[in-house]
Protein backbone atom coordinates (compact mmCIF):
# COMPACT_ATOMS: atom_id res chain seq x y z
CA UNK A 1 0.00 0.00 0.00
CA UNK A 2 1.20 3.20 -1.14
CA UNK A 3 0.16 6.70 -1.82
CA UNK A 4 3.76 8.28 -2.71
CA UNK A 5 3.96 10.77 -5.64
CA UNK A 6 6.65 11.34 -8.36
CA UNK A 7 7.85 14.75 -6.88
CA UNK A 8 10.89 14.84 -5.03
CA UNK A 9 11.55 18.78 -4.87
CA UNK A 10 11.76 20.50 -1.49
CA UNK A 11 10.69 23.92 -2.61
CA UNK A 12 12.12 27.29 -0.59
CA UNK A 13 9.60 30.24 0.06
CA UNK A 14 7.49 31.67 -1.65
CA UNK A 15 7.49 28.72 -4.26
CA UNK A 16 4.28 26.40 -4.50
CA UNK A 17 5.04 23.19 -2.99
CA UNK A 18 2.67 20.03 -1.90
CA UNK A 19 1.65 19.34 1.62
CA UNK A 20 3.99 16.19 1.11
CA UNK A 21 6.75 18.87 0.02
CA UNK A 22 5.96 21.12 3.14
CA UNK A 23 6.53 17.92 5.39
CA UNK A 24 9.68 16.85 3.61
CA UNK A 25 11.18 20.13 4.17
CA UNK A 26 10.48 19.96 7.95
CA UNK A 27 12.02 16.52 8.53
CA UNK A 28 15.26 17.61 6.12
CA UNK A 29 15.69 20.69 8.44
CA UNK A 30 15.22 18.83 11.56
CA UNK A 31 18.24 16.37 10.71
CA UNK A 32 20.12 19.59 9.30
CA UNK A 33 19.76 21.79 12.88
CA UNK A 34 19.82 18.99 15.46
CA UNK A 35 22.62 16.65 15.38
CA UNK A 36 20.31 13.87 17.89
CA UNK A 37 17.66 14.01 15.34
CA UNK A 38 16.87 11.03 13.12
CA UNK A 39 14.00 9.35 11.69
CA UNK A 40 12.95 5.37 12.01
CA UNK A 41 9.49 3.61 11.01
CA UNK A 42 8.88 1.46 8.16
CA UNK A 43 10.08 2.28 4.45
CA UNK A 44 11.08 5.73 5.75
CA UNK A 45 14.61 4.67 3.88
CA UNK A 46 15.00 3.07 0.49
CA UNK A 47 11.51 3.72 0.01
CA UNK A 48 11.34 6.95 0.99
CA UNK A 49 8.49 6.67 3.12
CA UNK A 50 4.63 5.27 2.52
CA UNK A 51 3.45 8.37 1.76
CA UNK A 52 6.98 10.06 0.11
CA UNK A 53 7.15 11.94 2.81
CA UNK A 54 10.98 10.82 3.49
CA UNK A 55 12.25 10.63 0.22
CA UNK A 56 15.64 11.37 -1.04
CA UNK A 57 16.23 11.99 3.03
CA UNK A 58 18.54 8.35 3.19
CA UNK A 59 20.81 9.27 0.47
CA UNK A 60 21.48 12.97 1.66
CA UNK A 61 21.64 11.71 5.34
CA UNK A 62 22.74 8.16 5.45
CA UNK A 63 21.15 5.45 7.29
CA UNK A 64 22.23 6.45 11.09
CA UNK A 65 19.96 8.91 10.84
CA UNK A 66 17.44 7.69 8.46
CA UNK A 67 16.63 4.01 9.59
CA UNK A 68 14.03 1.68 8.33
CA UNK A 69 12.64 -0.64 11.22
CA UNK A 70 10.89 -3.62 10.97
CA UNK A 71 7.15 -3.82 10.54
CA UNK A 72 6.83 -3.59 14.14
CA UNK A 73 4.69 -0.43 15.28
CA UNK A 74 5.44 -1.16 19.51
CA UNK A 75 9.16 -2.33 18.31
CA UNK A 76 9.85 0.70 16.75
CA UNK A 77 8.34 3.03 18.88
CA UNK A 78 9.88 1.98 21.81
CA UNK A 79 12.78 2.40 20.13
CA UNK A 80 12.56 5.96 20.02
CA UNK A 81 11.25 6.16 23.44
CA UNK A 82 13.85 4.65 24.62
CA UNK A 83 16.24 6.73 22.52
CA UNK A 84 14.79 10.03 23.67
CA UNK A 85 15.29 8.62 27.46
CA UNK A 86 18.73 8.72 26.43
CA UNK A 87 19.06 12.05 24.86
CA UNK A 88 18.00 12.05 21.47
CA UNK A 89 15.61 13.84 19.49
CA UNK A 90 13.80 10.90 17.77
CA UNK A 91 10.79 11.10 15.04
CA UNK A 92 9.02 8.34 14.90
CA UNK A 93 6.77 7.90 11.66
CA UNK A 94 3.86 5.54 12.02
CA UNK A 95 2.36 4.86 8.84
CA UNK A 96 -1.25 5.59 9.53
CA UNK A 97 -3.28 6.15 12.72
CA UNK A 98 -5.14 2.90 12.55
CA UNK A 99 -1.36 1.30 13.00
CA UNK A 100 -0.63 3.55 15.86
CA UNK A 101 -3.20 1.69 17.95
CA UNK A 102 -0.30 -1.35 17.81
CA UNK A 103 1.60 1.25 19.66
CA UNK A 104 -0.36 2.22 22.25
CA UNK A 105 1.11 1.07 25.26
CA UNK A 106 3.97 2.62 24.16
CA UNK A 107 2.39 5.58 23.41
CA UNK A 108 0.01 5.64 26.47
CA UNK A 109 1.51 3.61 29.20
CA UNK A 110 4.91 5.19 28.63
CA UNK A 111 5.56 7.87 26.43
CA UNK A 112 3.29 9.38 28.23
CA UNK A 113 3.48 9.07 31.62
CA UNK A 114 7.28 8.43 31.95
CA UNK A 115 8.00 12.22 33.34
CA UNK A 116 5.08 12.24 35.57
CA UNK A 117 6.34 9.04 37.23
CA UNK A 118 9.95 9.88 37.71
CA UNK A 119 9.10 13.15 39.13
CA UNK A 120 10.09 14.96 36.46
CA UNK A 121 13.34 13.24 35.95
CA UNK A 122 12.85 11.32 32.67
CA UNK A 123 11.50 13.64 30.03
CA UNK A 124 10.64 12.04 26.75
CA UNK A 125 11.23 14.46 23.69
CA UNK A 126 9.74 12.39 20.99
CA UNK A 127 7.59 13.38 17.93
CA UNK A 128 5.64 10.86 16.52
CA UNK A 129 4.01 11.65 12.80
CA UNK A 130 1.41 9.32 11.70
CA UNK A 131 -1.21 9.74 8.78
CA UNK A 132 -4.81 10.21 9.74
CA UNK A 133 -7.87 10.42 7.44
CA UNK A 134 -9.68 9.15 4.76
CA UNK A 135 -10.56 10.83 1.23
CA UNK A 136 -7.70 8.21 -0.61
CA UNK A 137 -10.01 5.05 -0.78
CA UNK A 138 -7.64 3.16 1.30
CA UNK A 139 -10.44 1.18 3.46
CA UNK A 140 -11.57 1.27 6.85
CA UNK A 141 -8.49 0.10 8.50
CA UNK A 142 -6.35 2.92 7.00
CA UNK A 143 -8.73 5.84 6.83
CA UNK A 144 -10.02 7.09 10.56
CA UNK A 145 -9.46 10.04 12.48
CA UNK A 146 -8.37 8.60 15.66
CA UNK A 147 -6.31 12.09 16.83
CA UNK A 148 -9.10 12.53 19.52
CA UNK A 149 -8.10 9.40 21.64
CA UNK A 150 -4.65 10.45 21.37
CA UNK A 151 -5.80 13.85 23.05
CA UNK A 152 -7.69 12.57 25.89
CA UNK A 153 -4.47 11.06 27.08
CA UNK A 154 -2.49 13.71 29.84
CA UNK A 155 1.35 13.52 28.93
CA UNK A 156 1.02 13.63 25.28
CA UNK A 157 0.56 16.57 22.82
CA UNK A 158 -1.43 16.77 19.84
CA UNK A 159 -0.86 18.71 17.04
CA UNK A 160 -2.47 18.88 13.62
CA UNK A 161 -1.26 20.66 10.61
CA UNK A 162 -3.82 22.38 8.34
CA UNK A 163 -1.80 24.42 6.08
CA UNK A 164 1.48 24.65 4.49
CA UNK A 165 3.52 26.74 6.88
CA UNK A 166 2.26 24.60 9.63
CA UNK A 167 3.14 21.23 7.49
CA UNK A 168 6.82 23.22 7.19
CA UNK A 169 7.08 24.53 10.43
CA UNK A 170 5.56 22.07 13.36
CA UNK A 171 8.35 19.60 13.21
CA UNK A 172 10.44 22.00 14.50
CA UNK A 173 8.41 23.00 17.46
CA UNK A 174 7.32 19.91 18.38
CA UNK A 175 10.77 18.63 18.60
CA UNK A 176 11.44 21.68 20.88
CA UNK A 177 9.12 20.41 23.20
CA UNK A 178 10.28 18.20 26.29
CA UNK A 179 7.12 16.27 26.13
CA UNK A 180 5.85 13.19 23.71
CA UNK A 181 4.15 15.13 20.17
CA UNK A 182 2.31 13.45 17.99
CA UNK A 183 1.34 15.32 14.50
CA UNK A 184 -1.54 13.94 13.37
CA UNK A 185 -1.45 14.48 9.14
CA UNK A 186 -4.58 14.00 7.38
CA UNK A 187 -3.22 11.98 4.21
CA UNK A 188 -5.88 14.24 1.98
CA UNK A 189 -3.71 17.04 2.26
CA UNK A 190 -0.14 15.11 0.94
CA UNK A 191 -0.85 16.15 -2.71
CA UNK A 192 -2.57 19.57 -2.57
CA UNK A 193 -0.62 22.78 -2.81
CA UNK A 194 0.16 25.92 -2.08
CA UNK A 195 2.40 28.87 -1.70
CA UNK A 196 5.18 28.29 1.31
CA UNK A 197 4.92 32.27 2.48
CA UNK A 198 9.22 32.81 2.54
CA UNK A 199 8.54 35.05 5.80
CA UNK A 200 6.88 32.21 7.77
CA UNK A 201 8.98 30.16 10.68
CA UNK A 202 8.42 28.25 14.11
CA UNK A 203 5.13 28.34 14.85
CA UNK A 204 3.30 28.19 18.07
CA UNK A 205 2.14 24.71 18.58
CA UNK A 206 -0.29 26.31 21.76
CA UNK A 207 -2.36 28.34 20.07
CA UNK A 208 -5.61 28.27 17.82
CA UNK A 209 -5.23 30.59 15.14
CA UNK A 210 -8.73 32.44 12.98
CA UNK A 211 -7.68 31.88 9.36
CA UNK A 212 -10.85 34.44 7.89
CA UNK A 213 -12.82 36.64 10.25
CA UNK A 214 -16.38 36.21 10.78
CA UNK A 215 -19.28 37.73 12.52
CA UNK A 216 -22.33 35.46 12.05
CA UNK A 217 -21.02 31.66 12.69
CA UNK A 218 -17.72 30.31 13.88
CA UNK A 219 -16.48 27.13 12.17
CA UNK A 220 -14.03 25.32 14.42
CA UNK A 221 -12.16 23.20 12.69
CA UNK A 222 -8.30 21.42 12.36
CA UNK A 223 -6.35 19.29 9.57
CA UNK A 224 -7.71 17.82 6.78
CA UNK A 225 -11.44 19.59 7.37
CA UNK A 226 -9.70 22.85 7.27
CA UNK A 227 -9.73 23.45 3.30
CA UNK A 228 -13.21 22.34 3.39
CA UNK A 229 -14.37 24.69 6.24
CA UNK A 230 -12.88 27.54 4.18
CA UNK A 231 -14.48 26.58 1.22
CA UNK A 232 -17.71 26.79 3.11
CA UNK A 233 -16.99 29.89 4.56
CA UNK A 234 -16.97 31.24 0.84
CA UNK A 235 -20.09 29.10 -0.32
CA UNK A 236 -21.87 31.14 2.95
CA UNK A 237 -20.47 34.63 1.86
CA UNK A 238 -21.63 34.19 -1.75
CA UNK A 239 -25.40 34.10 0.00
CA UNK A 240 -24.37 36.87 2.69
CA UNK A 241 -23.46 34.95 5.41
CA UNK A 242 -19.87 36.20 7.31
CA UNK A 243 -18.07 32.69 8.84
CA UNK A 244 -15.10 32.91 10.65
CA UNK A 245 -13.03 30.27 10.62
CA UNK A 246 -10.87 29.03 13.90
CA UNK A 247 -7.90 26.40 13.32
CA UNK A 248 -7.74 24.98 16.40
CA UNK A 249 -4.15 23.53 15.14
CA UNK A 250 -3.12 21.99 18.70
CA UNK A 251 -5.87 19.49 19.74
CA UNK A 252 -4.18 18.84 23.39
CA UNK A 253 -3.65 21.57 24.96
CA UNK A 254 -6.79 23.26 23.20
CA UNK A 255 -6.60 27.21 23.22
CA UNK A 256 -9.85 27.52 24.91
CA UNK A 257 -9.73 31.04 25.39
CA UNK A 258 -9.35 31.40 21.34
CA UNK A 259 -12.48 28.42 20.96
CA UNK A 260 -14.58 30.83 23.18
CA UNK A 261 -13.15 34.06 22.24
CA UNK A 262 -14.42 33.26 18.16
CA UNK A 263 -17.82 32.41 19.71
CA UNK A 264 -18.32 35.50 21.52
CA UNK A 265 -18.26 37.27 18.61
CA UNK A 266 -20.05 35.27 16.46
CA UNK A 267 -22.46 34.04 19.08
CA UNK A 268 -22.82 30.74 16.66
CA UNK A 269 -20.33 27.60 16.66
CA UNK A 270 -20.40 25.04 14.27
CA UNK A 271 -17.97 22.58 15.17
CA UNK A 272 -16.47 20.35 12.24
CA UNK A 273 -14.08 16.61 12.90
CA UNK A 274 -13.76 13.88 10.59
CA UNK A 275 -13.86 11.97 13.60
CA UNK A 276 -17.30 9.98 14.18
CA UNK A 277 -19.45 12.29 16.54
CA UNK A 278 -19.83 10.08 19.24
CA UNK A 279 -17.19 10.44 21.94
CA UNK A 280 -15.45 12.76 19.42
CA UNK A 281 -12.93 15.91 20.00
CA UNK A 282 -16.26 18.11 18.58
CA UNK A 283 -18.06 16.37 21.48
CA UNK A 284 -15.02 18.29 23.65
CA UNK A 285 -15.15 21.33 22.07
CA UNK A 286 -18.75 21.39 22.28
CA UNK A 287 -18.90 20.84 25.83
CA UNK A 288 -16.27 23.89 26.60
CA UNK A 289 -18.56 26.57 24.63
CA UNK A 290 -21.77 25.10 26.35
CA UNK A 291 -19.39 25.73 30.01
CA UNK A 292 -17.21 28.65 29.11
CA UNK A 293 -19.62 30.79 26.44
CA UNK A 294 -23.21 29.20 27.17
CA UNK A 295 -24.76 33.03 27.36
CA UNK A 296 -23.07 34.12 24.09
CA UNK A 297 -24.66 31.83 22.24
CA UNK A 298 -27.62 32.52 20.11
CA UNK A 299 -28.33 29.20 18.87
CA UNK A 300 -27.06 25.46 20.03
CA UNK A 301 -23.35 24.14 18.90
CA UNK A 302 -23.64 22.25 15.82
CA UNK A 303 -21.37 19.90 14.83
CA UNK A 304 -20.49 18.15 11.65
CA UNK A 305 -18.62 14.44 11.71
CA UNK A 306 -17.88 11.61 9.67
CA UNK A 307 -21.16 9.07 9.61
CA UNK A 308 -21.07 5.93 12.49
CA UNK A 309 -19.44 3.45 9.79
CA UNK A 310 -16.49 1.98 9.20
CA UNK A 311 -14.78 4.10 6.27
CA UNK A 312 -15.73 2.75 3.20
CA UNK A 313 -13.59 1.64 0.06
CA UNK A 314 -16.39 2.99 -2.04
CA UNK A 315 -14.91 6.51 -3.35
CA UNK A 316 -18.81 8.01 -3.77
CA UNK A 317 -19.59 6.70 -0.31
CA UNK A 318 -16.10 7.41 1.18
CA UNK A 319 -17.05 11.06 0.19
CA UNK A 320 -20.32 10.72 1.36
CA UNK A 321 -19.04 9.30 4.66
CA UNK A 322 -16.65 12.20 5.74
CA UNK A 323 -18.01 16.60 6.59
CA UNK A 324 -17.40 18.36 2.98
CA UNK A 325 -18.28 21.97 2.32
CA UNK A 326 -22.08 22.02 1.63
CA UNK A 327 -22.74 20.22 4.88
CA UNK A 328 -20.45 22.39 6.23
CA UNK A 329 -22.35 25.39 4.94
CA UNK A 330 -25.87 23.70 5.25
CA UNK A 331 -25.71 23.33 8.44
CA UNK A 332 -24.61 26.93 9.54
CA UNK A 333 -26.94 28.16 7.08
CA UNK A 334 -29.26 26.47 9.78
CA UNK A 335 -27.78 28.47 12.83
CA UNK A 336 -28.30 31.90 11.40
CA UNK A 337 -31.64 31.38 9.81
Amino acid sequence: MSATAPEVALGEGGDEVTFREAFRQGVRDALQRDPLAFVIGEDVGRYGGCFGVTRGLLEEFGPERVRDAPLSEAGFTGAGIGAALGGMHPIVEVMTVNFALLALDQLVNNAATLLHMSGGQLPVPLVVRMTTGAGRQLAAQHSHSFEGWFAHVPGLRVVAPGTIEDARWMLWAALRDPDPVIIAENGSLYPMTGTLDPGAGPVDIDRAVVRRAGTDVSLITYGGSLPKTLAAAEMLAAEGISAEVLDLRSLRPLDEPAILGSVARTHRAVVVDEAWRSGSLAAEVSARIMEGAFYDLDAPVARVCSAEVPMPYAQHLEQAAVPQPERIADVAKGLVR
